[in-house]
């Protein structure tokens, strides 16, 4: 890794320069804010701006097939190339660790999906014995739903009824399920291999780009500016996602011993689910809730033993986000909690739900780097919490 010894050392400042920085450092908090965050003046330079946004976006969106894989592999880069390090320097080449370092996580990843595979399988032969329960549970809200219903087919009656037209024939063309499943399959196997592929030469390169990007900027203050945001990003990206993954394993398996203790069967299967669910905020935990309620009604004839799943897997997470996590990631993030929920539906809408996965890094990566830039230092102080 570079770091901040390898760069050259600048020349001591003169004793007017120390009197020009103590005067600064002596002016008010605000004056200092209004230096350090400078907002375009030109409307020229606004719009050039959103219109490169827009053009990124949109090529992000076009080229996701491609994209979302590199952007992967990249944020595996961070969490992988400390074990790599740490292989080289006991002798190993970094060759064989990078390549040892991708066996054992899609080995761990492998294994945990045939694990699941059983259960899984259970669960789906169950489901049609359970659909009677869940309707019995269900039958509050029978009458709200035919009311709603009517009111729905009211409207596209009054909207049909003041121009009649003649019926379309639409031809579509379908692959059935088979045609779509291979599709979907093919598809995920692409990026995963893509992924794989770019995440083994990131990790065997090291820090070469690093290298070259320090060689060509012009002048030491830019050189040690890309190492810090460098240096930042790995540290605070790679301790980011070291904690959310030790603490969904810890909400896993609290979710795992809840379930065993209320009777919902296959702990296994309910503890990974709320493992994956939480690596996206917010929308993860409210989708798991749903599903432990859905689950409780297939299972149990008590309407309130049937809630009892989804109460207990929300007061596990209700403990787990709201004390344990952000006490041990308040140091490194502050982010502003709107911008995590606009930022978890747009990279959802754009990539799916690794996209989601990925919302809450690459913010954390854009104020990294807005705050260590001049011009975009007043989008860093935006994206604070």
């Amino acid at each position: 890794m570079v770091s901040l010894s390898m760069l050259p050392q600048e020349s001591p400042s003169s004793p007017g320069q120390d009197a020009g920085a103590s005067e600064s450092e002596a002016l008010p908090t605000q004056a200092v804010d209004n230096v350090e965050m400078p907002l375009p003046s030109s409307p020229q330079t606004f719009f050039l701006g959103s219109l490169l946004t827009l053009a990124v976006l949109a090529a992000v969106y076009v080229a996701s097939s491609i994209i979302l894989p590199v952007v992967l592999a990249f944020v595996l880069q961070l969490i992988l190339q400390p074990a790599v390090d740490l292989l080289e320097r006991i002798g190993l080449p970094r060759t064989v660790g990078a390549l040892l370092a991708i066996l054992l996580v899609v080995g761990a990843l492998v294994g945990f999906v045939a694990a699941l595979s059983v259960p899984a399988a259970s669960w789906a032969e169950k489901l049609p014995d359970g659909l009677p329960r869940l309707e019995t549970h269900l039958v509050v809200l029978k009458r709200p739903i035919e009311a709603l219903q009517k009111v729905v087919q009211q409207a596209e009656h009054v909207a049909d009824s003041p121009g009649k037209k003649e019926p379309t024939v639409s031809v579509r063309r379908d692959l059935g399920l088979t045609g779509v499943l291979f599709a979907g399959t093919r598809a995920v196997l692409d990026g995963l291999f893509t992924t794989v592929l770019v995440l083994y030469f990131l990790l065997v390169a090291g820090d070469i780009f690093l290298r070259r990007i320090v060689e060509v900027l012009p002048n030491f203050a830019d050189k040690r500016q890309a190492v810090d945001i460098f240096q930042q990003i790995e540290a605070d990206i790679s301790a980011y996602l070291l904690t959310i993954t030790a603490m969904n394993g810890a909400v896993g398996i609290a979710t795992a011993a809840a379930m065993y203790l209320c009777g919902l069967g296959d702990p296994l299967l309910w503890g990974a689910a709320a493992f994956l669910l939480n690596y996206v905020p917010i929308l993860g935990p409210l989708l798991g809730t749903v599903i432990f309620l859905l689950a409780g009604m297939l299972s149990f004839d008590s309407l309130w033993w049937a809630l009892l799943p989804a109460v207990l897997y929300f007061c596990i997470h209700l403990a787990e986000g709201e004390t344990l996590t952000p006490m041990l990631l308040a140091r490194r993030f502050t982010l502003n909690p709107v911008l995590i929920i606009l930022s978890l539906v747009f990279w959802f809408w754009m990539w799916g739900v690794p996209g989601a996965i990925l919302a809450v890094p690459m913010l954390a990566i854009l104020k990294i780097v807005s705050d260590r830039v001049r011009p975009l230092k007043a989008l860093g102080h935006v994206l604070e919490g």
